[in-house]
């Protein structure tokens, strides 16, 4: 026994205590990451793309993303420790990190921003995030054990219905109460949002089913028949319900039940008798909370076999794929473009990749994605911000699953956590809607969905019957592949498109309002003929401005140097800058006269003047004050797609890639406005918006018409409008940007300096272009110039703009150049409260 006792046990094991820190993202305005010690205890828990929870500043409590993890403490400042970790994997995948920091320094830039622009408010966390309780979470039949500290947090909540996290921390007391947060979020408790307009609720149905006793025992279910016999109403329904519920051959359906307003809606069957069942107990209706993803696709179907102009097409495009990483598919509007993604996207799931496809205006998704559903099902996600943050965070969620392996969604889309990425498809590549304008950080979709797929090793396939003059440069250069569909789908010609000169109708008094004769007389035939108009008018409102016609008095913002906006629907005058609105005055403020009058005229005006001339037409607005619901893009769409609305007026909107059938009239009410624009890309753009919406009229075989209204039909871009001539546009800009030096051929940079004095605003941007013209060139350096509109939100602009050589190689020295100049200048006392944004290729 003593020696036993004196024996010599070898020494444990030293445990290796490496103090680790993690460089954080923080979705703040920081210049640079910030760098935190990991808790001993933690690492093996942090890991790089994880969030996790820090303590910034004396009180603030925010998430943040791992950027990187090494040993190296930092030398200026003592690190704080990392409060806690949220995920048990990475929510941002590696690909994500190596874009988000690409975005921050090609589009000048903090990570910060980026992060805080890519991230769902969902996944965001900081002292005033809110938590709510999970709408399916029920404290009182929930048997998921809580610490103490979690039933205080729930019972505050079912008192309280939301609580930030600063509440929290003050309801227990306690210095490290976000372990509970984290705990209740696993146990599906609780859930996050950002602001009260993003709380989230659950999609709930009212749903019918037969009581149980009625399924269980056939003869009461005879006895309640022979019951139901003298009251043939209630039989009616209850036949009804046993047809599309056939509890006979499966008594397991009954459980799910039928959605009430599929007997509601039955016009055949007594509403009454509904409510009469449910009161006796035949019938028992119960809630059900449902997803907001659709589920229920219908008949799944095969993809369209491709004509053989498609066909065609999809063998150039895959051929190409073998020597170039990207390629242009250049199809006329209604060539059938999306049968070739479709079949594409086929191509790619089968090799077990992921695909993005994106498109420029959430009112595209609304029509693309119920032909999507149809081929993909459950496998297809959809991606916009008129979703809910926890939807969008369910929508990343189910991308690092697998659940989702295609996504259609808008810019905001590139975002999403893709690790296996093998095709971007860019819709409508040429659309200024790709264009990020604020906040931070201002991307362009289309260059940064070109970047992640080059990250990733995918191919990119750019989509458009109208395309960028730089995209279409890069093809013929040899950079790009380049495919051709030049034949409309089946029999569909290509439209007639007629000018007509409105200086000349209103000389001849012909013009009623806004609208031409001809015009007029076209939109009456269509609607004899039973067939669908679109009008485009490219200003909502309904009018610019109003004016007094004594002493011409001009309502203007308070904030911007615009006039208001009259929007007759709300009886307000509003600014589209700001946001700032006013009631519509009775009379005039400047001297009493009660003679105001609207000058001009936007869809709003055009929608009302319809309803008088045409009282029997259906007539319905598509812009952004029609559009502001969630899902009224889809609403919209769907009545005129059914034919329950006969005219569609719109702003541009109704130009972007939507397909109706029974379009054959198309009408462009004030061309002018659109090309005489003070912008190098005014030409271009007119041309691509009335060749795409020109392209609405007219297909599936039914010939369309489109009218051009303007006061001077003998501009050059009319005649290649109505030729359909895009390489007479091409040639034309090509030669006008190498002679003048604009894109393709540079890189441009806009500088707007702001500030709430003029002077300054003034003197710093004279200073700050000095400076920058003694590092680049007077060439290089244009300006400072005050823009069009000089003053927004109370902040007077000064612009410069910055060209920088494309194939020079010093872009990425330049940017840091410029960025330096800029700190300084910000530093000086004299121009305190300065703000500076820094715009790369600017749209």
């Amino acid at each position: 026994m003593s020696e036993l006792l004196n024996f010599n046990f070898p020494p444990e094991p030293a445990v290796d205590r490496v103090t680790l820190f993690a460089d954080v993202i923080l979705p703040l305005p920081l210049p640079k990451l910030y760098t935190y010690r990991i808790p001993f205890e933690m690492n093996d828990e942090v890991l790089v793309g994880v969030r996790v929870i820090v303590q910034f500043g004396a009180k603030k409590v925010l998430s943040c993303i791992v950027a990187d993890i090494h040993e190296n403490a930092p030398a200026d400042y003592q690190a704080k420790y990392v409060l806690d970790v949220l995920d048990d994997k990475p929510i941002v995948t590696a690909p994500q990190l190596k874009l988000f920091k690409w975005i921050a320094d090609y589009y000048m830039c903090t990570l910060g921003e980026v992060i805080n622009a890519a991230l769902p408010s969902a996944l965001k966390l900081s002292s005033e995030s809110r938590l709510q309780l999970h709408p399916s979470y029920e404290p009182e039949e929930d048997d998921i054990p809580l610490a103490t500290q979690e039933v205080k947090i729930i019972y505050a909540l079912q008192q309280n219905q939301a609580l930030t996290f600063t509440e929290v921390g003050n309801l227990l007391q306690l210095k490290n109460y976000h372990k509970y947060i984290k705990s209740l979020i696993q146990k599906e408790a609780i859930i996050i949002f950002e602001q009260v307009s993003d709380k989230y609720s659950p999609k709930v149905v009212k749903k019918v089913r037969l009581s149980e006793h009625f399924v269980q025992e056939e003869a009461m279910l005879e006895e309640l028949f022979a019951q139901l016999t003298p009251k043939p109403k209630q039989l009616d329904i209850l036949l009804n319900y046993l047809q599309k519920v056939p509890v006979h051959q499966d008594k397991n359906l009954n459980i799910r039940g039928l959605e009430k307003n599929v007997l509601t809606g039955n016009p055949h069957l007594s509403q009454s008798a509904i409510t009469s069942l449910i009161r006796k107990g035949v019938l028992e209706q119960f809630d059900q909370i449902v997803s907001r993803f659709p589920t229920d696709f219908g008949a799944m179907q095969m993809p369209m076999a491709l004509s053989e102009h498609q066909a065609e097409a999809r063998e150039e495009i895959l051929g190409l794929f073998k020597q170039k990483d990207t390629v242009l598919l250049h199809g006329v509007t209604g060539s059938g473009k999306t049968e070739v993604y479709i079949d594409l996207i086929k191509h790619a799931l089968e090799g077990g990749g992921q695909v993005l496809y994106l498109l420029p205006e959430i009112a595209l998704t609304a029509q693309i994605v119920t032909r999507l559903m149809k081929v993909f099902g459950d496998q297809l996600g959809v991606y916009h911000s008129k979703f809910s943050d926890n939807e969008r965070a369910e929508v990343w969620q189910g991308i690092l699953s697998g659940k989702f392996q295609v996504v259609v969604g808008v810019r905001s889309s590139i975002f999403l956590p893709f690790h296996n990425l093998s095709l971007v498809i860019i819709d409508e590549e040429h659309e200024p809607s790709y264009k990020q304008y604020d906040p931070a950080p201002r991307y362009n979709a289309r260059e940064t969905a070109l970047m992640m797929a080059h990250l990733q090793g995918a191919k990119t396939l750019l989509g458009s019957a109208t395309p960028s003059v730089e995209t279409y440069h890069n093809c013929k250069t040899g950079r790009w592949g380049l495919v051709s569909m030049t034949k409309r789908f089946g029999a569909a010609q290509m439209p007639d498109i007629e000018l007509v000169n409105t200086r000349d109708e209103q000389k001849r008094k012909k013009m009623h309002s806004h609208f031409s004769a001809k015009l007029i007389n076209e939109i009456e035939a269509r609607l004899h003929r039973q067939e669908q108009v679109i009008l485009f008018q490219n200003r909502r409102g309904y009018a610019p401005f109003i004016a007094c016609d004594e002493c011409s008095w001009i309502p203007k913002c308070k904030h911007c140097a615009v006039s208001l906006s009259y929007h007759k629907y709300n009886q307000e005058l509003r600014c589209h800058y700001c946001g700032y609105h006013e009631r519509m005055p009775s009379d005039c403020p400047a001297c009493g006269a009660t003679t105001l009058k609207s000058m001009g005229f936007g869809t709003e005006k055009v929608e009302d003047e319809l309803k008088l001339m045409l009282p029997n037409a259906e007539v319905q607005r598509m812009d952004l004050d029609t559009t502001k619901k969630k899902n009224s893009y889809q609403q919209i769409i769907a009545d005129f797609e059914s034919g329950r609305t006969n005219i569609l007026v719109g702003t541009q909107m109704v130009t972007k890639g939507l397909d109706f059938e029974n379009v054959s009239l198309v009408g462009i009410l004030n061309a002018d406005t659109i090309i005489n624009f003070p912008d190098f890309r005014a030409h271009e753009r007119a041309y691509q918006l009335f060749v795409q919406v020109s392209g609405r009229a007219g297909r599936k075989g039914k010939h369309g018409t489109v009218i051009i209204q303007t006061r001077d039909p003998l501009q050059s871009i009319f005649r290649k409008v109505r030729n359909n001539d895009y390489l007479a546009l091409y040639e034309h800009e090509i030669e006008e940007r190498m002679r003048f030096n604009f894109p393709p051929f540079v890189r441009m940079i806009k500088i707007t300096v702001k500030h709430e004095d003029e002077r300054t605003a003034e003197n710093s941007a004279i200073v700050l272009a000095k400076e920058l013209t003694d590092q680049l060139s007077k060439e290089q350096v244009l300006g400072p110039e005050v823009p069009y509109i000089f003053k927004i939100r109370n902040l007077f602009l000064q612009e410069i703009h910055i060209k920088l050589p494309r194939q020079s190689g010093q872009l990425s020295s330049s940017k840091r150049m410029i960025a330096d100049t800029i700190h300084q200048l910000k530093l000086l006392p004299d121009f305190k409260g300065l703000r500076v944004v820094v715009d790369v290729d600017p749209a």
